[in-house]
């Protein structure tokens, strides 16, 4: 497990994942359905790119995303009521 405490780590792991995998950033990029400049700016570490997008390169290469040292988060169902007063 890779630990990924800024936008320049996170571009650096995707980076040698999609080696490893031997694909090129055209490659990945379709595999994702982003733009190749998409995946430039994703392993530059450019900090204000678009989670929804981040994700799906990240699930194109067969990662996930684990979080600790985090409280634990309930499931939907079981979360308290949010004050928006639905019952």
């Amino acid at each position: 497990m890779t630990s990924i405490r800024s936008p320049q780590q996170l571009g650096d792991a995707l980076r040698a994942a999609r080696k490893q995998l031997g694909l090129t950033q055209p490659q990945l990029a379709l595999a994702a359905g982003v733009g190749v400049r998409f995946i430039v700016d994703l392993e530059a570490g450019k900090p204000t790119l678009r989670l929804e997008n981040v994700l799906r390169v990240i699930d194109a290469l067969g990662g996930e995303i684990h979080l600790s040292g985090l409280s634990s988060v309930a499931s939907d169902d079981q979360r308290e009521d949010d004050g928006h007063g639905t019952t």
